[in-house]
């Protein structure tokens, strides 16, 4: 039987309508999602495990690299011996702790023997798979993480589930070009954060994925 054109374009107009209908409720969970996951962009420095203003102390500190304000912060932080050790993840290869410190403007001589840098990662997961073996190889059971805000939720994610059994606690430093307060005013901001809420819901798909079978997820992007 031929099927008359009339009901060919009907089917096909349904299906376009059917597909329209999806995207639209995609695209509006997908804003409601961005919206919600802006709120948890951290706005203050504070310990939330213990409530209290950033004065937990920790077995050490960890500075995730890509980004102004991180190594300067996690420096004062050793200064003011919130932890004996700072461990530096993702710095370029060929780049030492002298070199590094040298750059921050702070003496080689007095810090060298309390930080250490890795190498080996090139993204967050990375980043916390570096650090867990760091973590695990020195004996240390806690860590203040110190990265952007707007990197923040998606750090936490990936380092608890790198450490599970650690405590991780949240130090977000606030780059002065990220506008928190009505961010979906500046474009710039609302692409950053756009982009890191794109990643965050990679990483979130990419474990439940593994956890329905077994394995982890290998990478995500910075």
């Amino acid at each position: 039987m031929t099927r008359s054109p009339y009901r060919w374009r009907h089917h096909r107009g349904g299906l376009w309508l059917a597909i329209a209908v999806i995207a639209l409720i995609a695209a509006g969970a997908w804003t409601v999602g961005l919206f919600r996951f802006a709120e948890m962009i951290p706005d203050s420095v504070t310990d939330t495990d213990t409530l209290t203003d950033a004065d937990t102390q920790t077995d050490a500190i960890v500075v995730l690299t890509g980004g102004s304000k991180r190594l300067a912060t996690g420096l004062r932080l050793l200064d003011e011996e919130k932890a004996e050790r700072l461990f530096v993840s993702g710095v370029y290869r060929g780049v030492d702790v002298r070199q590094l410190l040298a750059l921050s403007r702070r003496s080689p001589e007095d810090l060298e023997c309390c930080v250490e840098t890795g190498h080996g990662a090139l993204n967050t997961a990375g980043n916390a798979a570096e650090t867990a073996d760091w973590m695990r190889r020195n004996g240390f059971r806690s860590m203040r993480l110190v990265t952007a805000s707007y990197h923040m939720p998606r750090s936490l994610m990936e380092f608890r589930h790198a450490m599970p059994d650690a405590e991780v606690v949240p130090h977000p430093v606030f780059p002065d070009q990220v506008m928190r307060e009505g961010w979906w005013k500046w474009p710039g901001t609302t692409a950053l954060i756009a982009s890191e809420f794109n990643k965050f819901l990679l990483a979130r798909i990419s474990y439940g994925i593994g956890g329905l079978f077994g394995t982890g997820r290998e990478s995500a992007g910075r």
